[in-house]
């Protein structure tokens, strides 16, 4: 019973998700957990888990007297959040690439492949975004310790908006194989093409994130 209910309420998550996202619910629109329980014929408690957990990854905001609603997804936040994301991480991957050791690279290595065999499974859109912070951290880890939990907190901040890159806007199909040029560039020890390689990933990702957005009137 456990399971079938982590079940639904995850498959209530990404319809919500999915919505929000794609601009079928607006920023600020009420979320009536009634009347998504009925579209999505399902009883409230999984949507209320789910919003729990939208609100977590910050495409929910709960307020009170009005509940829970789609938050604001804002151009100037995208464009503050990658650029920073694109300074800071190619600052710590030049720092990194000296002291990553062929342990790092091999697990590396192991995560692209993971991320591969992703794209297989069910869950794929939830499991791509965190294997592909895991790729990233394994690049960065053996550099300064600070500056890699700045990092982290920017990728969190940023998460929904790299969700919906790598969701809705394409960004699977293009990521497998900039992440294999990254890494053969860190294994090569490259410092100057791996961080161009790094920095075209994430502003790429940007203006295809605002690309998409523009398209779908959010923006």
């Amino acid at each position: 019973m456990a399971l079938e209910f982590k079940t639904r309420t995850q498959v209530v998550v990404e319809a919500i998700r999915s919505q929000i996202l794609s601009g079928q619910i607006k920023a600020g629109e009420p979320l009536r957990q009634a009347a998504l329980a009925e579209q999505l014929n399902v009883s409230r408690i999984p949507i209320r888990e789910a919003l729990l957990q939208l609100e977590a990854e910050g495409l929910v905001k709960f307020e009170p007297h009005k509940g829970a609603t789609a938050t604001e997804i804002s151009p100037e936040l995208i464009d503050e959040l990658f650029e920073l994301r694109a300074l800071l991480e190619a600052d710590l991957l030049a720092r990194s690439i000296p002291l990553l050791t062929e342990t790092d690279l091999n697990q590396a290595e192991q995560t692209l492949a993971r991320l591969d065999e992703a794209l297989q499974s069910p869950d794929h859109a939830d499991l791509w975004p965190t294997l592909n912070t895991e790729f990233h951290s394994c690049l960065y880890k053996a550099s300064r310790p600070q500056s890699f939990e700045i990092v982290g907190n920017l990728n969190k901040n940023a998460d929904r908006y790299i969700r919906m890159h790598l969701q809705l806007a394409g960004g699977i199909q293009k990521a497998s194989a900039e992440h294999q040029r990254l890494l053969d560039l860190c294994r090569k020890r490259d410092i100057k093409g791996a961080c161009a390689e790094l920095t075209s990933h994430i502003l790429h990702a940007k203006d295809e994130i605002k690309q998409f957005l523009m398209r779908h009137n959010n923006l």
